[in-house]
């Protein structure tokens, strides 16, 4: 579904990422693991079309998009959950729901827009709740599912999550994940998962790459990563070898 090469980025003269590489299959769950300053927030924006590459090329459903607006690529069918939520507070829930729905929108999809709503609301039922509620009333874990719900209402065939577990308390780390599980089996979407919290995004995924300094150092299925003892160490807060001494 998506096929990534030798993608370059810079940020004014810093060479972000460098040659990176992957591709995500349809309906899987792909995680990209790193330290911060890897350069996953920088990939999914350039995916995203906010950010454009120096070289290399970005492919979508066979499609090149790599020169696209983001506005183009909402459209085409990925949408982004951005670091830190971003939903906009002084709105209420449904009105924020409204605009995730915006490269939808006209009076003959007026009825679908309920629809994919009613959706939403089925997903997260706390949403549905606080309906009327003003976004930035909302606990953290509830304006993580508000921007889910955001970006699925623009009926996304890939979704980008970047760091969804982010300030958040373990109780409500294990739901999110839980959901994001749910949207692959619900609505069939794949997902590109940026996330610091290494060990719970491997449990779900079905492949992954760390990112170290902006290149992909190591790929592999989501089971040979959680048993790679340098995945270990540096990602999951774990030293075999010391374990192996004791």
């Amino acid at each position: 579904m998506l096929k990534i090469k030798n993608l370059d980025v810079y940020y004014g003269k810093l060479y972000t990422l460098k040659k990176v590489s992957l591709h995500i299959k349809r309906g899987e769950i792909v995680t990209l693991i790193g330290s911060n300053g890897a350069g996953k927030t920088t990939l999914l924006n350039t995916v995203s079309g906010l950010i454009k590459p120096a070289s290399g090329n970005i492919v979508f459903e066979d499609k090149e998009i790599s020169k696209e607006t983001p506005e183009k690529i909402v459209k085409i069918g990925i949408s982004q959950v951005p670091e830190g939520r971003l939903i906009f507070k002084t709105l209420t829930v449904e009105e924020n729901l409204l605009l995730g729905a915006y490269s939808q929108y006209s009076l003959k999809k007026k009825k679908q827009i309920q629809e994919d709503m009613g959706g939403v609301y089925n997903l997260f039922p706390k949403l549905k709740e606080r309906k009327n509620q003003l976004a930035g009333t909302l606990s953290g874990g509830e304006q993580q599912m508000l921007a889910i719900g955001r970006a699925l209402m623009a009926k996304p065939k890939l979704l980008l999550l970047d760091e969804p577990s982010m300030g958040l308390a373990p109780t409500i780390i294990k739901e999110v994940f839980e959901h994001i599980v749910e949207l692959r089996q619900l609505y069939g979407l794949t997902v590109l998962l940026v996330e610091q919290n290494a060990k719970s995004a491997l449990k779900i995924a079905d492949r992954g790459y760390v990112l170290e300094t902006g290149r992909v150092i190591l790929e592999g299925t989501a089971e040979d990563l959680l048993l790679n003892k340098d995945v270990q160490r540096a990602y999951l807060g774990r030293d075999l070898d010391a374990e192996e001494r004791i």
